[in-house]
């Protein structure tokens, strides 16, 4: 078989000298009998250095197989003809559909395993990744010395360059600005250098105390075979590599892979209907709290939103064309009601505009659904029965707050999806450490109900997991408390969580820092508008632009008096809109929605884990088999078409300048079969 193969590796080497024959993902003219078949799948050779680990978990979140070969590991395998490519049924195939590599040459220029791989590459015109390296002419740049410059690139802005827009990084509309969170630390350094013949830019920046502009994103063509490099260092939690990583990955298999990759945004309102408690800022704790000794909440005025609140509420998401999640407590309103007069103008204009909104079912008075409290101490405990067992809700207890809110939904016409839950503070579900256990009752109440769908806290537990017959769907808290009207009173209680306990804080940073402890407090006075909601907006953002669908949840106290959520969401979609073209606009799903989403990649991971999944492109056709009932993302170009029995059908929809689905073969078919342009 290496004697076939190599016979007709020096064949195709003597056309394409000749200019007969080019191979690879960029020659879909090529027939049948002429093009070898090209595995989608990526090698990855990795080094341990952050720049490879952010590609390498580009491409586990898009959903693109590949292979790691660890540099660290002694008993590595060794890259050679044979590692790379063999023969199928007595044609040649290429193992893998591009290389990531840490640097243009991480086995040693004119080693034996650097000589095999760049004949493989220049053989089946497989593209390669320099994930990071310097300005030098090996790989098509001049040195910085030579009317470039390196140093830290923290609040520079660079820009797609018109050939870049042109290719796989046209989903960009704008300035990418590398990010800048802190004065005191180099985020981020980088070689800004002038291209040599056969490189061309895709992604530049104004060269620093010098003139014109210079690389850090560039393919370099040159003895037959292409490299993107990359001349900044990166993690990929930074927005700027979030931001570039598509264009990254798209280059990387020339725009035909396995997985898809979407941008998403949802913000769950969280007690709507329901009065929120306010935060004491002479006390440093929330009245009716159990951890706030010294009075019920009884006279503090609670936080709930206004008719006028509600208004707004809908001409935002007409301006902004962005729609909220609405999540009700219906029981709740109505004790308020009958506290205030039996009349409500909140909930009447809300009913007005229910049409306007998403809904989801919060339970009818959001109690708590997990064990009952024992709140004889602080912090909490479970409850116990005679036998010493945890005393817990009960099934049917659990089941009319769900089926109560449905009833209430469909008396008044609200739009709800049954299928989907957020039970009050995700209750019902494990709560550590007081109850390590999900609620035994919780599971028969969802299946009571017809629940599909049940939020969790992805601060507690990120990954996707079920509840008997249910799903969960990690949310995203966001730093916009749910017991604060005011900016002031956000600023107070956030400068008495992450300030210092000499600075009058809680202390909570000493023993357990984070990225959001201060240094010094903030102004009470102007905090929330200069630091508070930037960085949440920064937060939620990088989300956004991070093919993540799971969503963020506030509070109706949020809408309410100072309306402190909605400057965090015009950040995040005036930066979306800034940073993205028209062809790539923000998803917002329904928590459904999203289940599906993250429910698919789980199968489709576990598909691709268990070697279940076979994908090669032959000359303009695509073949993929999967396990049966497993759906399958593709990304392709546009003109792609699905091969039916007889015949093509549509495929996919545009996103980004390909196109995307999830999909399955057709009837009596056993393997999905594509037709590219």
């Amino acid at each position: 078989m290496r004697q076939s193969a190599s016979r007709w590796r020096n064949a195709a080497a003597g056309l394409a000298a000749a200019g007969l024959l080019t191979l690879g993902p960029g020659t879909p003219g090529a027939s049948a009998a002429q093009a070898p078949r090209i595995d989608l799948k990526v090698l990855v050779v990795d080094n341990g250095d952050s720049p490879v680990r952010a590609i390498t978990e580009e491409l586990k979140t898009t959903g693109i197989p590949y292979t790691t070969v660890d540099l660290n590991d002694s008993g590595r395998p060794t890259i050679t003809e044979a590692f790379l490519s063999d023969t199928v049924g007595g044609a040649p195939r290429a193992r893998y559909q591009g290389v990531v590599l840490p640097n243009e040459a991480p086995f040693g220029s004119g080693s034996a395993e650097q000589t095999a791989l760049e004949a493989y590459e220049r053989t089946f015109g497989i593209p390669q990744v320099d994930a990071y390296t310097w300005a030098h002419p090996e790989v098509g740049l001049d040195y910085t010395g030579d009317g470039g410059w390196s140093g830290p690139l923290d609040g520079r802005e660079a820009a797609v360059t018109t050939a870049g827009r042109a290719g796989f990084f046209g989903y960009l509309d704008g300035q990418v600005t590398f990010e800048d969170n802190s004065p005191s630390i180099q985020e981020s350094y980088g070689y800004v250098a002038r291209p040599r013949e056969g490189f061309t830019s895709y992604v530049d920046i104004a060269v620093p105390a010098g003139t014109g502009r210079g690389s850090l994103v560039g393919e370099y063509a040159h003895d037959g075979r292409r490299e993107l490099v990359v001349t900044f260092a990166y993690n990929h939690h930074q927005q700027q590599f979030r931001v570039l990583a598509r264009g990254i990955v798209e280059w990387l298999t020339q725009g035909v892979h396995l997985g898809q990759n979407r941008n998403y945004f949802a913000v769950h309102v969280d007690d709507v209907f329901a009065p929120d408690s306010r935060w004491d800022t002479e006390r440093n704790c929330t009245p009716g709290d159990f951890d706030c000794p010294g009075g019920d909440g009884e006279g503090t005025t609670p936080i709930r939103m206004t008719a006028a609140d509600a208004v707004y509420a809908a001409q935002w998401q007409q301006t902004s064309g962005f729609t909220l999640d609405m999540v009700y407590n219906a029981g709740a309103g109505e004790e308020w009601k009958s506290q205030h007069g039996g009349t409500d103008a909140l909930t009447g204009q809300l009913l007005a505009d229910k049409a306007e909104y998403r809904w989801v079912n919060h339970t009818y008075t959001h109690p708590f659904l997990g064990c009952v409290q024992d709140t004889a101490t602080v912090p909490w405990s479970c409850a116990k029965n005679a036998d010493g067992t945890t005393r817990y809700m009960s099934r049917a207890d659990i089941s009319a707050q769900i089926r109560d809110n449905q009833q209430w939904a469909a008396g008044h016409g609200l739009p709800v999806d049954s299928t989907e839950l957020v039970t009050g503070e995700h209750s019902g579900l494990k709560t550590l450490p007081q109850q390590p256990d999900d609620n035994p009752n919780l599971a028969g109440a969802l299946a009571d109900n017809g629940v599909k769908w049940t939020a969790s806290d992805n601060s507690r537990e990120p990954k996707q997991r079920s509840v008997g017959a249910a799903l969960t769907v990690p949310r995203y808290p966001m730093n916009v408390y749910y017991n604060v009207g005011t900016a002031q009173e956000m600023t107070d209680e956030y400068n008495w969580v992450y300030a210092s306990a000499a600075d009058g804080g809680s202390g909570v940073c000493e023993s357990n820092p984070t990225s959001t402890c201060l240094d010094d407090p903030l102004d009470a006075a102007t905090g929330y508008a200069s630091y508070i909601a930037p960085q949440e907006a920064r937060i939620a953002l990088g989300h956004a632009v991070s093919n993540d669908p799971r969503p963020h949840y506030v509070h109706q106290s949020n809408l309410a008096e100072d309306r402190l959520l909605y400057p965090v969401l015009d950040k995040v979609l005036a930066g979306y809109r800034a940073l993205y073209a028209a062809n790539t606009p923000l998803e917002n799903p329904r928590q459904s929605a999203i289940g599906t989403e993250l429910q698919r990649r789980a199968a489709w991971q576990r598909a691709v884990t268990d070697g279940g999944v076979t994908a090669y492109r032959v000359g303009t056709t695509v073949t993929v088999t999967a396990p049966p009932g497993t759906r399958i993302p593709v990304t392709a170009p546009e003109g792609t078409r699905k091969q039916l029995l007889l015949g093509t059908t549509e495929f996919g929809t545009p996103y980004a300048g390909r196109l995307t689905t999830w999909t399955t073969p057709e009837p009596l078919q056993t393997a999905l079969k594509l037709t590219l342009p």
